[in-house]
């Protein structure tokens, strides 16, 4: 056998050939059109596979100036949240004929920047992309958005104006929620751990907790509110502060459920009953907020939902042509989850 030979790509040609059709109807016939028999598009899809056929995705969307390609830019694809909204973006993409391509920034900013480019020189029909914590020039992509090209940001969202569009969770409402839980199970001295305040996550649901403290005119202690990036290890810094005075906090609102379950962790660790001495309330719902002990009360974002949504105004968006740019954000409600930690 020739080692330098190159293995031979099958044609439509060739399908029409074997099939005895017209490279028209297999053509047609591969790209579903409604116009072919069931049968023939069949017996085109056996034989294509038969024939080792592999469409040239990149050719067919030169002609048709589409490629049914949507690129996903997400911080960290091991997200929960992020996880379950990239499973029904993918699933609901794929009913409508499109594929997804999934890219991960790490939560870098130069990252990001890098994939946008990518996935503009990779002609995708459309953008989605939940921004890193230091994402505040969206400049990157304008490119996208100069050519026609629809970008929607969800979650992680610009906070001021950018022609896209946002769909978004309540996070003011679920800051409130939690804190308004903890104050009617009768704690009063409450503390807060959230992220940096460059997302507009963090903002929001900050923004929440100090309504809820501020309409049942409790004091915040400043020394008991951080602002950071939410990790597990940040999380038991905090906790050591907050718990070295001679006054502790009784409960702690955390801006997402890793800061929630270390907190939950330092408890153990260090003797403080949960709920009895301290209430603890997380933020996402993530699956093991429900199995360890005690479960921890948390806010249901619904990244099922947020998903479902992204592709059906996607879907409007690819359909008429038209970016709604002004649109006020889609806000995805959020709910309380309520078990034992408080």
């Amino acid at each position: 056998m020739n080692k330098d030979k190159k293995p031979q790509q099958n044609t439509i040609l060739d399908i029409a050939e074997a099939l005895k059709l017209s490279p028209a109807t297999i053509s047609r016939a591969l790209n579903n059109h409604p116009h072919v028999k069931e049968k023939t598009k069949s017996d085109v899809l056996k034989m294509a596979a038969q024939l080792g056929y592999r469409r040239n995705q990149m050719a067919s969307g030169l002609r048709s100036n589409k490629t049914h390609t949507v690129g996903l830019i997400v911080p960290r694809i091991s997200m929960f949240f992020h996880a379950e909204v990239i499973t029904t973006i993918q699933n609901a993409l794929h009913k409508h004929g499109y594929n997804l391509i999934i890219c991960q920034s790490n939560d870098l900013l130069t990252m990001e920047e890098e994939l946008a480019d990518i996935l503009y020189a990779s002609r995708v029909d459309a953008l989605i992309v939940a921004c890193t914590l230091q994402t505040t020039d969206f400049s990157h992509f304008d490119k996208l958005v100069s050519s026609g090209i629809p970008v929607i940001f969800y979650d992680r969202v610009p906070l001021d104006a950018y022609p896209a569009t946002f769909i978004k969770g309540d996070d003011f409402r679920g800051g409130y929620l939690a804190t308004c839980h903890l104050i009617e199970t009768g704690s009063q001295k409450i503390a807060h751990i959230s992220g940096k305040l460059s997302s507009n996550l963090y903002q929001d649901r900050t923004a929440g907790f100090r309504k809820a403290m501020e309409q049942h005119q409790l004091p915040v202690n400043p020394d008991w509110v951080f602002h950071q990036e939410l990790t597990h290890e940040n999380a038991k810094e905090a906790m050591t502060k907050m718990f070295s005075g001679a006054i502790v906090p009784d409960a702690l609102f955390s801006a997402n459920d890793v800061t929630a379950i270390a907190a939950l962790e330092f408890a153990k660790e260090n003797g403080i009953q949960v709920p009895r001495d301290l209430k603890i309330i997380g933020y996402s719902n993530d699956p093991r907020t429900s199995i360890i002990t005690p479960a921890l009360s948390t806010i249901e974002q619904y990244p099922a939902k947020v998903g479902q949504k992204i592709v059906e105004v996607l879907m409007e968006q690819l359909k008429n042509g038209e970016r709604e740019v002004g649109q006020k954000p889609y806000v995805i409600p959020v709910d309380l989850i309520r078990r034992m930690s408080s």
